[in-house]
């Protein structure tokens, strides 16, 4: 067999990615690193010196739209398992403050951003902002809880893993929106009612509804069948799997929010049996595929750069960025979080790391796809997209392991006060 053969060579460098999805995080653990950083550098690194075609996601848009699809509902359904606490008005104050008015200001502020610095219309503008608003529930594992029942769910790390399982869906209707002004034009008309009606009310309200009876549904049937083999008592990690395509699958062919339906619908599952250990090994198996996913795309978006996404970029592209990451996230989260029952730096950290990454590639794929209006500024659109993306993993990655150290040593401080 020809040792140059391109499927060999695909399969060695399958096996070397999954080598590193298993070990990377270990070995990075005490260094101002992350796993998404690396992947970033050995795509670009692959990439530059190859002769083939370079992998531009605006070349290949329904791959890209997949792909990014598939690993954030995995994320997703991952997120929900995690969380221990159960869903309340109460004790999840927070997140809803993020979801209700930082997330709309951080659409606001970043479409206003993409109409002042980029020159985009007002459509365009606003995909920007719903693409670039939600946290990402793929690369933002760093700051979320740890697996289930490990009791590594502070304040901060619950509110930025339930924030980043909601908002996903939530930004739904934005982009919706921003397909429909782009399509009948920004003058209100009998469009805006149908928006309203279909792409809020119903396709919320399916989401919701969906995912937590089938989430309950399957529960009961996985943890409350009284026959002599309970489903739990598989062990079949790769169940996880099973779940997030069923409800997403249900949901979208509901014309609902499959991303908000499959994080409910795994809420659903702990709160059918909350402390059985089988939802450790669900949690794990989600967490592994996902991890995987996310390593090979993240290899692809390196290349994406090697190749050239950013080029359209000027000094206007580099600025919207920033103020992207250093202004319209952080001070809608803080204006959100302002009185709530927190010390000054968890409610900085929250609203700090707002982690943008893979659903943002997705939504903008996504609108791409299903409008040609926004062919004129497509590029500028996949380049903003890719620098913020780009900007958020080294800026992030950088700095949340010493972060979340220092919060968690203030803690301590405060609870032995």
């Amino acid at each position: 067999m020809d040792p140059t053969d391109p499927y060999i060579v695909l399969l060695a460098g399958t096996g070397v990615l999954i080598l590193l999805v298993a070990w990377l995080p270990m070995l990075l653990r005490e260094w101002p690193l992350s796993l998404p950083m690396v992947c970033i550098g050995f795509g670009y690194g692959v990439f530059a010196l190859s002769a083939g075609d370079l992998p531009l996601p605006q070349q290949w848009p329904a791959v890209t739209e997949r792909l990014t699809e598939f690993v954030v509902i995995v994320a997703l359904t991952g997120a929900g398992l995690k969380l221990d606490r159960p869903l309340a008005w109460r004790t999840w104050s927070l997140t809803w403050r993020m979801l209700g008015i930082a997330m709309p200001l951080s659409i606001a502020a970043i479409a206003l951003i993409g109409h002042g610095v980029l020159g985009l219309g007002v459509a365009a503008a606003l995909l920007l902002g719903a693409a670039l608003a939600p946290t990402d529930p793929v690369l933002a594992a760093d700051v979320q809880v740890g697996p289930p029942q490990s009791g590594e769910e502070d304040e901060v790390r619950f509110t930025l893993t339930a924030e980043a399982g909601l908002n996903d869906g939530l930004a739904f209707p934005f982009v919706n929106l921003a397909i429909a002004i782009s399509a009948h034009g920004p003058l209100p008309g009998p469009w805006l009612l149908e928006w309203a009606m279909e792409d809020v009310a119903w396709k919320l309200g399916a989401g919701l509804a969906l995912g937590w009876v089938v989430g309950m549904a399957l529960g009961w049937l996985v943890f409350r069948v009284p026959n002599r083999a309970r489903l739990s008592r598989t062990g079949e990690g790769f169940v996880a799997l099973g779940v997030t395509l069923l409800v997403y699958g249900i949901t979208e062919m509901a014309h609902g929010y499959g991303f908000l339906a499959v994080f409910v619908a795994a809420l659903a599952l702990r709160a059918a049996e909350r402390h059985h250990r089988y939802h450790q090994t669900l949690h794990d198996f989600a967490d592994q595929i996902e991890r995987l996913l996310m390593m090979a795309i993240l290899v692809l978006f390196g290349g994406a750069i090697a190749g050239g996404l950013l080029a359209p970029l000027d000094w206007a592209g580099v600025a919207a960025a920033l103020l992207i990451l250093f202004v319209a996230r952080p001070v809608a989260g803080m204006l959100a979080l302002a009185g709530a029952p927190r010390p000054w730096d968890e409610r900085a950290a929250i609203a700090f790391f707002g982690i943008r990454g893979l659903g943002s590639f997705y939504y903008l794929a996504y609108a791409l796809n299903h409008e040609a209006g926004f062919e004129e500024v497509d590029e500028v659109l996949w380049a903003t997209v890719g620098l913020t993306v780009l900007i958020s993993v080294l800026l992030h990655g950088t700095t949340v392991t010493a972060a979340m150290r220092r919060l968690d040593r203030a803690r301590g401080r405060r609870g032995s006060a």
